[in-house]
């Protein structure tokens, strides 16, 4: 019997396609490629411990820095593993989240000299507005997207790779170019940069887009979490590219500033960005007022 390997994104993703009885083990890879420090393509013994005190960091400690360092360890050790399948099926998002991490995959499979296998890539389905991802699907419907697959090719990995190494190398320039892309080898790449490209901070207030989103969000009477998420997810492009702990770590920067931005009110300074932390129905967040970064008009 054939084995074969299935990698995606998302913890939700995954378990609905384990669920969906396509033949195959189920791997979800987790990582913030878009953003934080590493090298292009394949890591080495000094760059993982650094990626992963990023992580224990960017999820407020919600993750730490053990357990992050050997997932990373052992996922790169899986797609070491994946020249011992028959087939490598991977599922991703049109997001910035999923085509970074599908660039990044796609780069170490070629640094393993593994450059075969079948890509699963959808910005829509039917019956499902808005869309952002196959999270939405059930197990069923991802029986259905199974026959989207087609194989890679050789211009997918070179580009990948050169997305990959403006990702890690965070290069502005490479950036604008290839976010003008019109006929990408994976053409979902560049309004994932253009999205990437948004959150770099604005000249005159020195936010991204979705902390601009969420500081006009509170600015406008959203005083809980969950009603800013709301908000923000309503008026935010898709597909959405980030969850509830980004926004939350989003939301705790527009605090931090000097001068804060906003005021948080609850069992905690900061907002927890990890399930389980603290009740977030507990807290309140709050408008300072005449901040010279106020909502756009």
């Amino acid at each position: 019997m054939k084995k074969n390997l299935h990698i995606t994104s998302g913890d939700v993703a995954g378990a609905k396609l384990a669920k969906s009885g396509v033949p195959g083990e189920v791997f979800v890879w987790r990582d913030i490629l878009y953003d934080g420090p590493r090298k292009p393509g394949l890591p080495d013994d000094d760059t993982l411990p650094i990626r992963a005190r990023f992580l224990e960091d960017v999820t407020g400690g919600g993750l730490n820095w053990q357990y992050v360092l050997d997932t990373l360890i052992a996922q790169y050790a899986k797609l070491a593993a994946a020249e011992h399948y028959d087939h490598v099926v991977l599922w991703f998002d049109a997001c910035l989240f999923d085509q970074s991490m599908l660039c990044h995959v796609l780069t170490c499979m070629r640094c393993l000299r593994t450059e075969w296998g079948a890509l699963i890539c959808i910005d829509s389905f039917p019956g499902i507005e808005p869309f952002h991802g196959l999270g939405q699907l059930s197990p069923e419907q991802m029986v259905s997207v199974y026959d989207r697959r087609r194989s890679l090719t050789k211009d997918q990995f070179l580009f990948a790779e050169r997305v990959d190494r403006a990702f890690a190398r965070q290069d502005q320039d490479d950036f604008k170019e290839l976010s003008n892309l019109t006929e990408a080898p994976l053409p979902m790449v560049p309004a994932a940069i253009k999205r990437w490209l948004e959150e770099q901070p604005d000249k005159e207030t020195g936010l991204g887009r979705l902390e601009q989103l969420a500081l006009e969000a509170i600015s406008a009477g959203c005083e809980s979490p969950a009603d800013i998420f709301s908000s923000v997810s309503d008026r935010d492009t898709p597909p959405q590219f980030w969850g509830d702990i980004t926004l939350w770590s989003k939301i705790n920067l527009l605090a931090d500033r000097k001068p804060p931005l906003v005021r948080i009110e609850g069992p905690g300074e900061r907002l927890p960005q990890w399930e389980g932390l603290t009740d977030l129905k507990l807290f309140r967040i709050y408008p300072v007022k005449n901040n010279p970064a106020g909502p756009a008009q």
